[in-house]
């Protein structure tokens, strides 16, 4: 059996994000057994998993990404829509738009120390649209 379900985010400003109560609100109820499979529909904003209790990492992450991928670099030729727009596109192409997270006993199946991250990339990103199916 798949269920899918299309809902939108809490608009956040840039950085990293913990989202995991967020996506579990709007999920339906899970399976017994199963997969989570959530798809970000945007160009500039990315999910991923990391640690769930130092809010030093959600931190750390925006300066290495920063630090990475710089904003009004002279090489840039798409830059018609803001200084943060370029960078958020090869930001979300370094993380990805897609998770696929293990069900099992009706709970998602993540480590004691993971969460959720919505890795916003834009200064004004918006409400994300999520695609969540359930594979059962």
């Amino acid at each position: 059996m798949i269920e899918q379900k299309e809902f939108t985010l809490t608009p956040h400003r840039r950085g990293f994000h913990l989202i995991t109560e967020e996506i579990v609100r709007n999920l339906p109820k899970l399976p017994q057994a199963g997969l989570l499979h959530l798809f970000i529909k945007h160009t500039s904003a990315a999910l991923t998993i990391n640690e769930n209790a130092d809010p030093d990492v959600q931190t750390d992450m925006e300066a290495i990404f920063n630090r990475l991928v710089k904003e009004r670099e002279p090489y840039y030729q798409h830059t018609c829509e803001g200084d943060d727009d370029m960078p958020a596109h090869a930001k979300t192409t370094l993380v990805g738009a897609s998770l696929t997270i293990p069900i099992t006993s009706g709970r998602l199946n993540m480590g004691i120390w993971q969460g959720i991250y919505l890795c916003e990339f834009r200064n004004r990103g918006g409400g994300r649209r999520i695609v969540a199916t359930i594979i059962q």
